[in-house]
């Protein structure tokens, strides 16, 4: 009996497609039966080799061994995934199976990692592609009946191919040649860096900041508070004052009410989500991500990693059903619906349809859920419900007068109708503008109308500087990038996919160039010093948001068949050699570069400064050993973190008290104190200290 396997990107993944089929019969790293074989990678299970694979000199980073551009790329199993691999192989080479279908994530990277195993197990049999937006047995069982020639999908597979390549390339080679120049690891990234230098310029303007005075006139009278413009200085401001205040009156040049309409928002795609789920939820973009994924493998929601914010035309008949279900997981309604088209449009979908709940969400017990599942989930019901209601209709008055030759004015909004923004009861924001007065009621009045001036004084202000990037705006900032002024509704280019821009960031955090500050509430994502130093010392090229996000946008043109392949690698591969024949070592750089790091204490073993770095507390005398670091076995014992609090004590008392510890064996909580002592070769020791006297 011939057999149709099909591999899908995760076990996780692949359990609800084999239950569809009927494959019940377990087997070692597959599921089988009713004429199916599923099984399944662990990610990526194979990866482009690295440079020493080629020629073993690239075990030593040297600038004179730049550039490394395979001919051939190499790609390799890594020993983790090698058994998965194997059966894989094996399954692919079995006489009974005639046919191969490709299940992972239906996407630019589920595509590569298919491929890249298709291709490493030298497999020529026929390939079919299942391609699904939901994990429902209804979305499966559609999926199937619509299978797809896996030809189709060979100019995604391409684009895929060129973005990893790239990455290899500008990572492999810019990394090695500004870590052997500058003499310590400077990871670079074709999107990563960019991604950096947004934040870092960000910084430079803040600091750069300087607050200025401004002073406004505000009039009183009747019908509410009119403001002047901004003066510079109080001198002038106060002169403008005595002159109304003399005048006594203000003529009216301008009384106008209009009605106007806000429409409710597009549905959420990915990106768009995260940075709603960051600032109502505080989330991060990964932790948006992680929790969305999961929901679409318990079959909640949609396909995530998308970037579009529109259902297609075929889904319009569901609509109903799909708000419905909405309702009862959000607990909200609609304000009044207005016709489904505003979800609705073809034109508008890529791969993927937008994020919403699917049909079988009521049926699940939304209790059982992880919190962050909850509430990401919530989320995106009511944001369906938001996107399927009337707009927010409401009252923007504007009155302008004129008093002793100077123009004053006054705007004012007013609900109407909520609309959209009654579903989740949003308020409107206050306004900050200190320009912008509170205004009353103007229907009475006309232009050349004279109303007299109650009460007038002087408002003091400051400018105030940008913000810091949160995940909100770093997101927005990212997917912006080389295209600022282009709409939501346009397709847009930037740094990144909303599938890899939650992992650009993170990895950005994990190895030290960016860090989150803020309280619980609110995270901003701020450049370290060796983040802020890399983007000084690189080149423009390397740095552009605006080139990288012409890159992504011509893998979108590759995908379409609307740009070569071979012209955008040649393109990666002419700048990276340019950037290695051209680029000289930053004048001073030593000074430069040096961390920035202020000494916590002494170092018990040799008595040079300990500082903070990454991973932990170290002593800058390089023939030290002495070292504590954050990941600590001792500490993780006691259920406790060694903070940068708790280094101090230790550094300067030798000892440093904790409270409820947690034993690991009876789950019992203690206090106690950590006592630091340091053998012979310099490497810390630890004691505990349960004396009542032990401070």
């Amino acid at each position: 009996m011939a057999n149709n396997l099909l591999i899908a990107e995760k076990p996780s993944v692949a359990q609800p497609i084999a239950k569809v089929l009927g494959c019940t019969d377990k087997q070692d790293g597959y599921l089988s039966g009713g004429g199916y074989l599923v099984s399944w990678c662990v990610g990526h299970l194979v990866e482009l080799a690295e440079p020493e694979t080629y020629d073993s000199k690239y075990e030593t980073w040297k600038k004179e061994d730049l550039p490394i551009i395979p001919d051939v790329f190499q790609y390799q199993v890594t020993a983790s995934t090698r058994k998965q691999f194997k059966v894989l192989k094996d399954l692919l080479h079995r006489d009974d199976v005639d046919c191969v279908t490709n299940a992972c994530d239906a996407g630019r990277e589920g595509e590569l990692i298919f491929r890249l195993v298709y291709d490493e197990a030298k497999c020529n049999k026929p390939m079919k592609r299942l391609w699904i937006s939901s994990m429902e047995d209804e979305a499966i069982r559609d999926g199937f009946a619509g299978l797809k020639d896996g030809k189709e999908y060979d100019r995604l597979y391409e684009a895929a191919l060129c973005r990893e390549r790239a990455d290899w390339i500008v990572g492999i080679n810019a990394t090695r040649l500004f870590s052997s120049l500058y003499g310590q690891t400077l990871n670079v990234g074709r999107v990563m860096t960019p991604t950096l230098a947004l934040t870092v310029a960000r910084e430079a303007e803040i600091r750069a900041f300087r607050p200025e005075d401004f002073y406004t006139v505000i009039l009183s009278t009747e019908i509410g508070d009119l403001g002047s413009k901004r003066f510079s200085g109080r001198e002038e401001a106060k002169e403008l004052l005595i002159k109304c205040m003399l005048a006594g009156k203000l003529t009216i040049t301008k009384a106008e009410k209009k009605e106007k309409q806000e429409k409710a928002p597009a549905l959420f795609d990915l990106t768009s989500l995260q940075r709603e789920a960051n600032k109502r939820l505080g989330y991060t973009a990964q932790q948006t991500l992680d929790y969305t994924q999961s929901l679409y493998e318990k079959k909640l929601v949609s396909y995530p990693r998308t970037d579009s914010r529109y259902l297609t035309d075929d889904m319009e008949a569901s609509l109903p059903n799909l708000i419905a279900k909405a309702e009862k997981v959000s607990g909200l309604k609609p304000t009044e619906v207005q016709d489904h088209h505003c979800v609705i449009n073809s034109k508008k979908v890529t791969d993927h349809h937008a994020i919403i709940p699917t049909a079988s969400v009521d049926k699940a017990d939304l209790s059982e859920l992880p919190n962050g599942e909850r509430e990401v989930l919530r989320l995106i019901a009511t944001r369906l419900l938001e996107a399927v209601s009337s707009p927010c209709i409401y009252a923007e008055a504007v009155l302008e007068g004129e008093c002793a030759g100077e123009r004053f004015t006054s705007k004012g909004k007013s609900v109407i109708d909520p609309g959209w923004k009654g579903v989740a009861k949003i308020s409107e924001k206050k306004n900050d503008d200190p320009d912008d007065t509170a205004v009353g009621d103007i229907s009475s009045l006309h232009e050349g109308d004279e109303i007299k001036i109650t009460q007038a004084g002087v408002k003091a202000g400051k400018t105030t500087p940008p913000k810091s990037y949160t995940e909100d705006t770093l997101l927005s900032a990212m997917e912006k990038a080389g295209s600022d002024e282009t709409p939501d509704e346009a397709e847009r280019k930037g740094l990144g996919t909303p599938a890899t821009r939650a992992g650009i960031i993170e990895k950005l955090v994990r190895i030290g160039f960016i860090e989150r500050k803020g309280d619980k509430k609110t995270k901003y994502l701020v450049p370290t010093h060796k983040g802020e130093m890399l983007i000084t010392v690189i080149p423009e090229a390397i740095q552009s948001a605006s080139m990288t996000a012409e890159w992504e946008q011509k893998l979108l043109e590759v995908e379409k068949e609307s740009y070569s392949a071979d012209q955008f690698m040649d393109e990666i591969v002419s700048m990276v050699k340019e950037l290695v024949d051209t680029y000289e070592i930053v004048q001073d750089a030593e000074v430069l570069m040096k961390p920035a790091y202020a000494p916590l204490g002494k170092c018990p073993h040799c008595g040079a400064d300990v500082i903070e770095k990454t991973k932990g507390f170290f002593c800058e005398n390089k023939d030290c050993k002495f070292a504590l670091w954050k990941d600590n076995r001792f500490f993780d014992s006691l259920s406790k973190k060694l903070t940068k609090q708790v280094a101090e004590q230790l550094l300067s008392r030798g000892r440093a008290k904790l409270k409820k510890c947690r034993s690991v064996k009876t789950g019992k909580t203690y206090d106690t104190t950590v006592v630091l002592s340091v053998s012979d070769n310099g490497a810390p020791q630890f004691t505990l200290d349960f004396s009542k006297g032990a401070k």
